[in-house]
């Protein structure tokens, strides 16, 4: 539960990305039309989440330098 607070930061700093927390789940849609790309995971799995984030930072979701 702790990393949910970092998941809305991140979530905040991009336009293209949806943060969603309902039903015991927390999800993040990330870009629109058919390329949207959907991470979930139950709101209080700190590790998963903390995947996201990275992901999100990082990984394959990461915003591409301008």
């Amino acid at each position: 539960m702790k990393q949910l607070g970092n998941l809305a930061i991140v979530c905040a700093r991009r336009p293209e990305a949806l943060m969603q927390v309902y039903g015991g789940k927390v999800t993040v849609y990330v870009g629109s039309g058919p390329e949207r790309e959907v991470l979930h995971t139950a709101w209080d799995n700190d590790a998963e989440i903390s995947r996201i984030v990275h992901e999100l930072n990082f990984g394959k979701y990461a915003k591409e330098a301008a």
